[in-house]
């Protein structure tokens, strides 16, 4: 075998691997993903999301009663509350929803803001939790929804966000920062085509 054909085949060789390697590192990262954790969302996705209808959420006040068709076809924000005793972490979590939604600009008609019940509270007391938000929904989650949520860990004071179909898809925990549920949404409402 002459010299050239030594280069010859060492080309070939080169180009074969050039090619095939890449594609067979992509075939093992796409059976094995957990090796994979190049996400830029901020808040954890929820795998699978939890799946609503319309009867899942029940009005808590007049105000949410009339005002509850506007979840439809909307991106909602809320503020889960699982305990009785809400004061100034739910205080505090419903502020900066509050203040996401106006961060959101031009995109602001497309989300709603709710605060979500997952137990029994008492009306009067239920009001120091949301105080001046004259524009907050609040909603009480049937049990069935309850046992969905509670089995995903989601926990009181934590931000869940719904799409316009009614699927729970993204939590933040408790301490969540605003400018992180900014970044996400805008993402989020850049890309859909739903809502």
């Amino acid at each position: 075998m002459t010299d050239q054909q030594r280069k010859n085949r060492k080309t070939i060789i080169l180009l074969f691997a050039m090619t095939g390697i890449p594609f067979l590192i992509a075939w093992y990262l796409s059976a094995n993903t957990a090796w994979m954790s190049a996400g830029t969302n901020r808040g954890e996705l929820m795998v699978p999301p939890i799946t609503t209808v319309k009867s899942d959420l029940q009005a808590f006040d007049e105000f949410t009663r009339q005002n509850i068709d506007e979840f439809k076809g909307r991106w909602v924000i809320f503020n889960v509350i699982d305990s009785p005793d809400c004061e100034q972490e739910c205080r505090l979590s419903i502020h900066k929803t509050k203040q996401i939604r106006l961060m959101m600009n031009k995109d602001l008609t497309r989300i709603r803001r709710g605060a979500l019940l997952l137990v029994d509270a008492d009306g009067e007391k239920a009001k120091t939790w949301w105080e001046d938000d004259s524009r907050l929904l609040r909603v009480k989650a049937t049990p069935v929804l309850v046992k969905k949520i509670k089995n995903t860990a989601i926990t009181h004071g934590m931000l869940i966000i719904m799409d316009p179909l009614g699927n729970m898809m993204m939590r933040y925990q408790t301490d969540f920062d605003p400018y992180d549920v900014k970044a996400d949404l805008m993402k989020l409402l850049r890309i859909s085509q739903i809502g």
